[in-house]
Parts: C-alpha cells; sequence; structure tokens
C-alpha cells in the first residue's frame, strides 16, 4: 500500500470522528515482495502482531489480501483472546482468513470496505461505511437484505471456489451465502459457480444471493449467458435457492455483510 494512500485514510478518520479513532498502519503495510506485501514471515507475524495487540479494537485489513492463503493457516492458532474480541473487516482475497476465523469461532468477521477503495470513484464513501460499522456497528452500512435472525456470510466467488475443501472451510449451513467477483471472463464465473455449488457443504445453505460481476473482459465468442443467468442455472441444478441480488461487489457501494 502507498504510504501516501494510509496517510490519505487516517486524514479522512480524523475529519470524520476527530479524536475518536485512530488508524494504525503497521509498516508491513508498506513492503512488497513481487506481487505481495512482504515476506510471508513478515506478513505473518505483523498479522499476529497488530492482531494479539490489547491496545486495538479492530482488524481492518488494507487492501485485498493478496496471498492470505499463504499464512491464514499459520496465523489463526497464533491468535489470542483479544484477537478473538477484534472486530475483522475485509473482502477480496481477505476471504481465505475470514473464512478461517470464522471457522475457528470468532465472531465479530465481516466482508466489507477497505482502506484501498480510496482509489476508486466515491471511495471516500465506500471506506467510511466501512469505519461506521467498525466503530459503531451502523446497521446503515449492511448489506439491506440481511434480516435478524437469519445468518450470513460473503465471498469473492475465485476464492470462495478455491478455499473449499481447505482447512480454512467455514460452515455453511443455515447460512445465506452472497458471492461477487471481478475482472473475470464469464466461462470462468460458470466454472466456479460449478465447483462452489457441487460442495455438498454449500448445499446445506440457507441460499445463495449473487452480488455484482464487475469488469468482466469481452468473450470471443460471446458468452451469451448474464451471471445471474449462470447463478439461476447452477442453483437450480444443485438444489440451492437463489434469493436474488445483493448490495456487495469490488467497487464504492460494496456493502458490510457481518459472518453469522
Amino acid at each position: 500500500m502507498p504510504p501516501e494512500l494510509a496517510r490519505r485514510a487516517q486524514a479522512v478518520a480524523e475529519k470524520t470522528y476527530g479524536g475518536r479513532v485512530e488508524l494504525v498502519f503497521h509498516p508491513q503495510c508498506f513492503r512488497q515482495a513481487g506481487h505481495f506485501a512482504g515476506e510471508d514471515h513478515e506478513r505473518i507475524e505483523a498479522l499476529v502482531e497488530i492482531a494479539n495487540d490489547p491496545k486495538l479494537d479492530a482488524v481492518w485489513l488494507a487492501r485485498g489480501g493478496y496471498g492470505a492463503c499463504r499464512v491464514a493457516e499459520y496465523v489463526i492458532p497464533q491468535l489470542n483472546g483479544h484477537a478473538r474480541e477484534k472486530a475483522w473487516l475485509g473482502y477480496s482475497d481477505a476471504g481465505f482468513l475470514l473464512g478461517g476465523l470464522y471457522q475457528a469461532g470468532f465472531e465479530r468477521v465481516a466482508h466489507g470496505p477497505m482502506p484501498v477503495d480510496l482509489v476508486r470513484e466515491d471511495g471516500e464513501e465506500a471506506m467510511l461505511r466501512g469505519l461506521a460499522w467498525l466503530v459503531d456497528r451502523d446497521r446503515s452500512a449492511l448489506e439491506p437484505s440481511l434480516q435478524p435472525g437469519q445468518k450470513a456470510m460473503a465471498f469473492n466467488l475465485t476464492i470462495l471456489s478455491q478455499l473449499l475443501g481447505t482447512p480454512l472451510e467455514p460452515d455453511f449451513a443455515g447460512h445465506v451465502l452472497m458471492l461477487e467477483d471481478v475482472g473475470e471472463y464469464m466461462y470462468r464465473i460458470d466454472r466456479y459457480f460449478f465447483h462452489v455449488t457441487s460442495s455438498e457443504a454449500v448445499k446445506r445453505c440457507a441460499g445463495i444471493r449473487l452480488g455484482r460481476c464487475s469488469a468482466v473482459p469481452k468473450n470471443d465468442p460471446d458468452f451469451v449467458l448474464t451471471e445471474e443467468e449462470v447463478a439461476r442455472f447452477w442453483c437450480e441444478r444443485s438444489g440451492i435457492p437463489y434469493l436474488g441480488r445483493a448490495d456487495i461487489g469490488h467497487d464504492s457501494a460494496n456493502r458490510v455483510v457481518p459472518f453469522g
């Protein structure tokens, strides 16, 4: 993450909340090792340090968490009671970590906006929505279809497809499963839905809602079917209820979905 973007996020938080909120960015956020924000051991050590710190109230993933699948299984066993009390918020590749935390019994895990969303059009609105949930559990930040007493989860479709069958897989039983994606060809979205809806674990969910699938590359030849038609097809074939659309996605309109 560029340091100037972190400073901008801190300024937005200060302007909105004054002394109520302090955003602390670990130095690891500004490192780079190829595609990742530092070597695996650096990211593991930083996440455990932040999560276990009793002076901090939440862990907010700064960016999408590329390589979360490389570190989550090593981080979670090292987390203490302070880490369990924190709220955790992020999306995209961070779904590997969020799913693993929820599977491990963490109760304040959510899919939602991150500081990096400041780079988007209307990104400040997105960042403040995430912050509103973290600070005040503001219900206006939540995905509007959420109902009291109905458990839910949200994932990037590609990440969920690759998380299934791993030690990070949570229990989907009775949960509304909300799925979104970005930058994937329609034929890949079709494949991922095949894999997800074929899972016996996923078939125990209460139903699937489809978020936005954005920046879909042009297919040659034209795939013809839309993302919603694909979702409906695989839900019908698998016997999973299709529940309609969800207001989540890789965009500034992304809403918060607490797990559970």
